[in-house]
């Protein structure tokens, strides 16, 4: 049985003002093309439980309907179904910002493009994932 997912997924700390910025930045380029979902709503709760790992937060995910890429392994899947032809479109719902840490400042910029850098994985998705 498959999971009843709309795919492909980008999940993003949607409490965090850099990470919000960049899940817009690859909305509006992905013109539809992909769900977005933040890490601290209730499907992206669902998701972080069915699919990912303890590290889920650490990075943003991207994720199709075999494998999750986290990191800095999820930017070319992302950037390669920014230019596919796929007619699949997902409705724009705007992205909500939460922003609940210091995440503006100099530091905050660094610590989380280090983050992107530094962190990836990969991770197959059971068939039998239900969410």
């Amino acid at each position: 049985m498959k999971n009843n997912l709309d795919f492909p997924i980008v999940v993003f700390d949607n409490q965090c003002y850099l990470c919000v910025k960049f899940a817009k930045f690859v909305d509006f380029f992905a013109r539809g093309k992909m769900k977005m979902i933040g890490h601290y709503t209730k499907q992206g709760e669902m998701i972080r439980e069915k699919i990912l790992d303890e590290s889920a937060l650490e990075m943003f995910w991207f994720i199709d309907e075999k494998k999750a890429y986290g990191g800095r392994s999820a930017l070319l899947p992302v950037i390669k179904t920014i230019f596919s032809n796929k007619s699949k479109k997902f409705p724009t719902t705007g992205i909500n910002e939460q922003c609940s840490q210091d995440c503006k400042s100099v530091r905050a910029v660094f610590v989380r493009s280090t983050s992107l850098i530094s962190n990836s994985k990969i991770i197959n998705i059971d068939d039998e994932v239900h969410i």
